[in-house]
C-alpha cells in the first residue's frame, strides 16, 4: 500500500532528502509492478488540499486511482480494507506521508487486524527527523518490520537465476539504486557482465 504520497505531504517532509524520498519512492513503485505485488494506492483530500498522488507512483500504474479519503487513518476507510481483504495476503507492506501519521495509524490497524506488516522506512518521511524515528520505534514495538525499497527489491528477486525478474531488478537499480546502480553501470560497461 502506497499512502498519500503526495506533494503537500512531501513539502513538508524533513526526515529525508526530497530528492532521494522521491527516488526511492519510484523504486519502491516500480519494484511492486516488477513483482506483479497487488498495490493499493491512497490519497488524502486530493482535490482540495494535498494534491494528485506523485508521478513517480501514478507513471507506474496509470490506470489505478488512488483511493482518496478524508481520514488520517486510511485504515478507517472501508474500501481501502474491502481492497486489502479481497487480495487475501496475510502480509502487507507499507510506505507512506507522513511517518507519524498516515504510515503509522494503518500500521498500527493493520497489526490489531491480524496482518504481518513491513514498512518501507525510506520511502517514507516525517515531518521532523525525530517524528519520522519516533513512528519507526513505535511501529516497530508494536510488531511491525522495517525495510527498505532497495532490501525489498532484493528480496523478492532473491536470487539471480530468477530470469522472468533479472533483467528488470537491474534496471530499477540503475535507475534508483544509488552507488549500487552505479556499480551495475560500470560492471557492465566495462567488463559486459549484465545485459
Amino acid at each position: 500500500m502506497l499512502t498519500d504520497h503526495q506533494p503537500q505531504m512531501v513539502f513538508s517532509v524533513q526526515s529525508h532528502d526530497t530528492a532521494l524520498l522521491r527516488n526511492n519512492i519510484a523504486g519502491l513503485a516500480k519494484t511492486a509492478k516488477l513483482f506483479s505485488i497487488p498495490t493499493i494506492l491512497t490519497s488524502i483530500t486530493a482535490a482540495t488540499f494535498s494534491g494528485k498522488t506523485l508521478s513517480e507512483i501514478q507513471s507506474v500504474f496509470p490506470d489505478q486511482k488512488p483511493i482518496d479519503r478524508t481520514t488520517m487513518n486510511a485504515w478507517d476507510d472501508l474500501r481501502v480494507v474491502r481492497q486489502i481483504n479481497a487480495y487475501g495476503k496475510g502480509k502487507i507492506v507499507i510506505a507512506g506521508m507522513w511517518t507519524e501519521v498516515c504510515l503509522l495509524e494503518p500500521v498500527l490497524s493493520a497489526i490489531s487486524d491480524g496482518y504481518e506488516v513491513y514498512f518501507v522506512s525510506d520511502a517514507s518521511g516525517g515531518v521532523t527527523k525525530e517524528a519520522h524515528d519516533m513512528a519507526v520505534i513505535r511501529m516497530t514495538q508494536a510488531g511491525a518490520t522495517p525495510i527498505t525499497w532497495l532490501q525489498y527489491l532484493l528480496e523478492l528477486q532473491r536470487d539471480w537465476a530468477l530470469k522472468e525478474t533479472y533483467n528488470g531488478t537491474l534496471d530499477i537499480v540503475r535507475q534508483h539504486g544509488g552507488a549500487y546502480g552505479l556499480g551495475v553501470i560500470y560492471a557492465n560497461e566495462m567488463f559486459g557482465a549484465f545485459t
